[in-house]
């Protein structure tokens, strides 16, 4: 029953389609077939009810959790703020049911016997009506129409079953037409690896596609007329995979969908366990406002910490057991409380190794390895098999559209190519992915959280940034105005992104923000002391730009930021890592690592 309710829905779609594409005329009355398949519909519906009643009776000793209602509630795309205990992620089997409903929900041109069916339709309807208007004793006309009707539905089968065949010789004839060109294509090797024969067959399938349609032909000339402008080659890459119907956007649904199967078991579990944590609610974009789990769906909720001191608050005293960094006269500026009685940890605390020594060797503050226990290691192999899964995945379909456009086989339409294939891929699957790396480095994110809690209100001049590089009077500044407030606000925008290259734009965004405001804190500073007997100088530099990526990340508030950061590093191009956008991820990368061991 529930298959016919289909079947009427999508035929009253396609009739009220092609009845809007047809006709302008507003009056059009409904066609007699539309209330007759409605009335249908809703008996196959009453009979549906009528059957799950009486499942519902046979089976009365059923679990409450095995019912029909639970598996239902799973699907649901995010979770709600304050149920919190549902997994936002869907299930592999609807995920792919979503990733290939718009390639059948498009228009697909009739079958001969498709056409057919729906003139025999039409004829049945025109026969019951001139039937209902014939009186009883007009018996001869009704056989006559009958046979009429009879004879009409035969030629319409008949004549279309020819056509069937012949339209299907015909495709046969093609088809092997161009998988002989798709052989000559790849007739160098002697025996081909099953990816080989895979792609041939998908070329295959790329030249039968181009038989229909005459765009990429198009496209082609124009690449051919125009071989340096990459602007051509991003609308064609957004062209051709916008196609539900090309074989490059099939292949790139299947392999999203491989890979979200392999992601979601790991997954489900680890946020279902996630979302109960304590700490759940300690997620905040900056500013302090709580992220909802529609906005941003792969801001996974915060780890869980066992033992997290509160918040310093502003204008009430820190706690004894972890006072705020340098206490003293600079400490009210972001917090006017006394400072309290030493102690062994503030004698420790108290003074922070100055800017000139704080940030080298680094490598002291770097997290120890830490020896992967009974639940890491699945997560870890499951990590490390998804990204090489992804990266084959990526390079076939790059592969695969230079081999259907040869025009785009130079360095730099492979990196335009490149870029633009992983927006679509990255989309749906990166909320998915950041989760398992949240899982995995959820030790170092723990760390992170702890040192954003404890020092989230400390003075810039804390951590090592010169007071020349901050604004005049930053201490009668608010909790809504603080010094590099931009490039906090640039760096929260991070997590709302999908694709690795665009989150690689908002950090180097977030870096170049820093060295803004770090040119205009100095020239007032200038301004203010009248210090011009020095010759200018550059404002910012190396060993003051971890300083203060440091206190902006403190104050960003994302602990996620370190996953975030390793699947950067993981899925970022090669030729992007070793100009600006590298340079700027590793100094994020340093500047993260330094704020998780600040409590040490």
């Amino acid at each position: 029953y529930l298959r016919s309710i289909h079947y009427i829905s999508q035929v009253l779609l396609e009739d009220a389609g092609n009845s809007t594409m047809n006709t302008l005329n507003a009056d059009e009355t409904v066609p007699p077939d539309t209330s007759k398949m409605l009335k249908l519909a809703g008996q196959c519906l009453e009979r549906a009810q009528s059957t799950a009643a009486k499942l519902v009776r046979l089976k009365p000793a059923m679990p409450a959790a095995a019912s029909v209602p639970s598996p239902a509630s799973r699907h649901r795309r995010v979770c709600s703020d304050e149920g919190g205990k549902l997994s936002p992620f869907l299930p592999p089997e609807i995920f792919q049911k979503l990733q290939v409903v718009e390639s059948q929900s498009s228009k697909k041109e009739l079958t001969p016997l498709e056409e057919a069916s729906l003139q025999n339709q039409k004829l049945k309807a025109t026969y019951e009506a001139r039937m209902a208007r014939l009186d009883p004793s007009q018996a001869m006309q009704k056989t006559s129409l009958t046979l009429s009707l009879q004879r009409q539905m035969m030629e319409n089968l008949v004549i279309a079953k020819a056509r069937e065949e012949t339209l299907q010789r015909k495709m046969e004839e093609r088809r092997l037409r161009l998988q002989e060109a798709a052989n000559r294509r790849f007739c160098s090797q002697v025996a081909l690896t099953p990816e080989e024969r895979e792609q041939r067959a998908l070329y295959a399938a790329i030249l039968e596609y181009e038989q229909d349609h005459d765009w990429p032909q198009h496209w082609r000339s124009k690449l051919k007329r125009n071989p340096g402008d990459l602007s051509l080659v991003t609308n064609l890459v957004s062209h051709l995979l916008s196609l539900p119907d090309h074989p490059i956007s099939q292949l790139l649904k299947k392999l999203q969908c491989a890979v979200y199967s392999a992601l979601y078991p790991a997954v489900s579990r680890g946020a279902l366990s996630t979302a109960s944590a304590p700490g759940a609610d300690a997620l905040l974009a900056p500013g302090g406002r709580r992220l909802r789990s529609s906005q941003s769906l792969y801001c996974m909720l915060s780890p869980p910490e066992s033992s997290v001191a509160p918040r310093p608050q502003d204008g009430l005293p820190a706690t004894p057991t972890m006072p705020p960094l340098n206490p003293g006269p600079l400490d009210r500026g972001a917090d006017s409380s006394p400072a309290g009685p030493p102690s062994p940890l503030t004698d420790a605390s108290a003074c922070l190794p100055d800017k000139d020594s704080s940030f080298e060797d680094l490598e002291q503050f770097l997290p120890e390895p830490q020896t992967p226990g009974t639940k890491r290691e699945p997560l870890l192999e499951c990590l490390k098999s998804t990204v090489k899964d992804i990266h084959d995945a990526i390079d076939r379909l790059l592969s695969l559209t230079l081999l259907a456009f040869e025009n785009l086989n130079t360095a730099t339409c492979k990196d335009r190519c490149l870029a633009c294939i992983e927006e679509p891929f990255f989309s749906p699957l990166w909320p998915l992915l950041l989760a398992l790396y949240r899982s995995v480095h959820c030790t170092q994110e723990a760390a992170l959280s702890r040192s954003m809690e404890l020092y989230r209100n400390v003075p810039p001049t804390a951590l090592g940034i010169p007071t020349r590089l901050l604004p005049p009077h930053s201490e009668t500044r608010g909790a809504t105005t603080y010094p590099y407030c931009a490039a906090v606000q640039e760096l929260g925008l991070l997590v709302l992104e999908s694709c690795p290259q665009k989150k690689l734009e908002h950090i180097v965004r977030s870096l170049r923000a820093i060295c803004v405001c770090a040119e205009e804190y100095c020239r007032a500073q200038e301004a203010t002391h009248q210090a011009s007997a020095h010759p200018p100088a550059a404002a910012i530099g190396a060993d003051d730009l971890l300083p203060i990526l440091s206190f902006v990340v403190l104050r960003s508030g994302l602990p996620q930021l370190v996953s975030e950061c390793a699947a950067l590093e993981e899925f970022t191009h090669e030729g992007y890592l070793i100009g600006e956008e590298g340079y700027c991820l590793t100094s994020l990368q340093s500047a993260l690592s330094y704020v998780q061991l600040l409590p040490r």
